[in-house]
C-alpha cells in the first residue's frame, strides 16, 4: 500500500493497530536468539517462524507488520563480513512481512540502534551514527518496506541520525524512543527534546516502547505536548528488567489487562498502539477488539 494511503489512514482518528515484538515471541516459539545475531539468525534458521509470527500478528488484527530488521544492519552482522549479508538478510526480512500482510497494510522497516539499546553509553560517535544509519536507510530503501520505524532509541542524537538516514532515502519514518519507568529516554534525556530534535524530519508518528504498560500512560502525555499536530504512539512491555537484566513481568501479562491500559493511552490521544517485549499475538487480538468495540472521534472515545 502506498505512503499517501499510511498517511491517509493516520489521518482517521480510529487508532492504526501495529503488530507485537518479533525477538521476544522468537524466544517465546524456542527459536535461539542469542546475541550477537539475536533476531536476525532466525531468518537464516527458522525463516518459517518468522513468517508464521507476522502471520499471527495479521490475524489478530495488525494492520503494520514490522520486519525483523532490527539486528541486520552491518554493524551486528560484521563477523559475517562486508554489507552484503545486511542487504541479503534484510531483503528476506521484507519479504516475508510482505507475503503476511499482503495488500491489507503496511510494512516498516525496523531501524534499532547500532549497538545496545538498553546502552546509551555504547552509542557511537555521530559521524558513525550518520554513515552506518544512512547505509542502513539505502538498505532498507531497496528492500521494498513501506517506510521506516526508527525504534527503541535511547539516545536523542542516534534517533535523530536514523531520522535523517530516513529522509535520505526516500522514505517516510516514524520515530520511537526506549524509555524508562520515569518517561525519560534511558539516557536521561527529556522526552519532550527527543521529540523536538526529531520534528525537523517530518515524521510520520513519534513514540515510544520498550516501556512497562503500567506506566506507558505518562509518557504518552508528554508525546502530545511535544508533538503538534504529529500523530502520537506505543508500544510497550508486559514487564520490566532490572540492573542485572532479570526480567520481572506485570500484570500486564494478561492480554485483557494490556488492552484497558492501552485504552488509556487512546484516551490520552495515542493515536497507534501495538505491543513490545513479552506481547503476543493473544495481546494484538486484545487490542483490536478493544479498538472495535469503541467509538472514535478526533482521537477519543465519547
Amino acid at each position: 500500500m502506498s505512503h499517501a494511503s499510511l498517511r491517509e489512514r493516520l489521518a482517521d482518528p480510529r487508532p492504526v493497530l501495529l503488530d507485537g515484538p518479533t525477538g521476544t515471541e522468537l524466544t517465546r516459539r524456542g527459536v535461539s536468539t542469542d546475541t550477537p545475531l539475536w533476531s536476525a539468525d532466525a531468518l537464516v534458521s527458522a525463516p518459517r517462524v518468522v513468517d508464521q509470527i507476522h502471520r499471527d500478528y495479521v490475524s489478530a488484527g495488525a494492520e503494520i507488520v514490522t520486519a525483523n530488521t532490527f539486528r541486520t544492519h552491518a554493524r551486528n552482522l560484521s563477523r559475517l563480513g562486508g554489507d552484503g549479508p545486511a542487504r541479503r538478510l534484510t531483503r528476506i526480512a521484507a519479504q516475508l512481512a510482505r507475503a503476511a500482510i499482503g495488500a491489507n497494510g503496511w510494512v516498516a522497516g525496523s531501524m534499532a540502534p547500532l549497538e545496545d539499546c538498553y546502552r546509551p553509553d555504547l552509542t557511537p560517535s555521530c559521524a558513525d551514527l550518520e554513515r552506518e544509519h544512512r547505509v542502513m536507510g539505502e538498505i532498507l530503501a531497496t528492500s521494498g518496506v513501506d517506510f521506516i520505524l526508527a525504534e527503541t532509541h535511547p539516545t536523542i542524537r542516534e534517533a535523530a541520525a536514523a531520522a535523517k538516514a530516513a529522509n535520505e532515502a526516500g522514505l517516510p519514518v516514524m520515530v520511537s524512543w526506549a524509555c524508562g519507568r520515569d518517561s525519560r529516554l534511558l539516557s536521561g534525556e527529556r522526552l519532550g527534546d527527543a521529540v523536538a530534535a526529531v520534528l525537523p524530519f517530518e515524521p510520520l508518528a513519534v513514540l515510544v516502547n520498550c516501556l512497562p504498560a503500567e506506566v506507558a500512560g505518562e509518557a504518552v502525555g508528554q508525546l502530545m505536548q511535544a508533538a503538534g499536530s504529529v500523530p502520537v504512539g506505543v508500544y510497550a512491555n508486559t514487564g520490566w528488567a532490572d540492573a542485572e537484566g532479570r526480567w520481572t513481568p506485570g500484570g500486564s501479562v494478561d492480554p485483557a489487562v494490556y488492552a484497558e491500559l492501552a485504552g488509556g493511552w487512546a484516551d490520552r490521544g495515542a493515536r497507534l498502539v501495538g505491543g513490545c517485549c513479552g506481547t503476543t499475538p493473544a495481546h494484538i487480538a486484545a487490542l483490536r477488539r478493544m479498538l472495535d468495540v469503541r467509538e472514535w472521534r478526533g482521537g477519543t472515545d465519547r
